[in-house]
């Protein structure tokens, strides 16, 4: 019987790990904060899956202030994973679409970090071998906006900086992104008192969940604590500020953050439209995916003439699993190509 892969996600935030088998697990990890307990914390997660003895790797983490270069986060998160992988065979996903050893990575690491997205596009593509698809992935800190061309990902960029050129990538996401950078100025004080996370859940898109304290003020992710959060961007507190203010802030958040992917959709949608000439069918399908994929869903509902489907990668992996997609993208995608 092969090795299990365990498919690792390492972000600034959390760590996500996957089996091919399905089995998921997501763990905050404020990585900015304390570089140095990553190999810890990796061994704890490492511990959750005993039968694990092969590693496939992506990270976003690497962008954190904490490392001066990306070179320097790439290099100090494969040390870690090394540390933490108890010499068992690690590999990690490139831009290029394949894995690289460890050490080819930290000759390459422009090609592996912040590669979660090509990972990932490259797992859906398999549900639109033929015709071409446009993969939108919310999450809590960004948005991913991928071409699929008959399986593959399409992409003009490859490093985050020419992704942000291009639009397929937009750093807005349903969690972490700060309410006081959506709003103009003047209208809530410049303060980050409040994330995105605090108006989704007034919405009641993102249920509530006592143990997260990963917030602003760090106190739980309740609608009681988000009111609080989006009452201070006002200059006031929960006792001056009404819960009909906070909610009619969330509203604005959910119109703002609609308006701002709507362009970049436009442009990629367009994109895609183009590559059908290209393709080898003539499906063209909307995947969407991520812990803001009721917002992808609700952007798309506009598109829907354009597409002959719609997937949801959170309906055919449930929602557990689709929390942590690139890491189980990789799991498959390493248990596919063994060496």
């Amino acid at each position: 019987m092969p090795p299990t892969v365990l498919g690792l996600d390492i972000g600034g935030a959390n760590l996500k790990a996957a089996t091919a088998d399905k089995r998921a697990v997501s763990v905050p990890f404020p990585l900015w904060k304390q570089p140095d307990k990553l190999p810890a914390a990796l061994a704890s997660l490492f511990a959750q899956f005993p039968d694990a003895e092969e590693f496939a790797v992506t990270m976003t983490g690497e962008l954190c202030d904490c490392y001066r270069t990306k070179r320097d986060g790439v290099n100090d998160i494969l040390t870690s994973v090394l540390k933490a992988s108890r010499c068992y065979p690690v590999r990690v996903w490139s831009t290029a679409g394949k894995f690289l050893t460890t050490e080819e990575a930290r000759q390459d690491h422009l090609g592996v970090a912040a590669a979660n997205w090509h990972a990932l596009a490259t797992f859906a593509g398999a549900y639109v071998p033929r015709g071409t698809a446009l993969l939108v992935d919310i999450g809590s800190t960004t948005a991913d906006l991928i071409p699929i061309l008959d399986g593959e990902p399409w992409a003009v960029g490859t490093t985050d900086v020419d992704r942000m050129k291009s639009s397929e990538l937009v750093y807005t996401g349903v969690r972490r992104t700060p309410v006081c950078s959506l709003l103009s100025a003047g209208r809530v004080a410049a303060e980050f008192f409040a994330g995105t996370l605090d108006a989704y859940l007034l919405l009641g898109h993102i249920p509530e969940d006592p143990a997260d304290t990963d917030t602003a003020d760090g106190r739980p992710a309740t609608k009681v604590d988000a009111h609080a959060r989006m009452s201070r961007l006002l200059c006031g507190d929960p006792e001056l500020i009404s819960a009909q203010q906070t909610l009619s802030i969330a509203e604005l958040v959910y119109d703002i953050q609609r308006d701002l992917l709507r362009a970049p959709v436009e442009a990629l949608l367009n994109r895609v439209k183009r590559l059908q000439h290209e393709s080898l069918g003539t499906d063209r399908v909307a995947i969407t995916s991520g812990s803001g994929e009721f917002l992808a869903r609700q952007m798309l509902d506009k598109y829907s003439r354009e597409f002959t489907d719609f997937i949801s990668l959170t309906d055919r992996l449930g929602p557990a699993l689709a929390t942590c997609a690139p890491a189980y993208a990789l799991a498959v995608l390493a248990t596919e190509r063994r060496p």
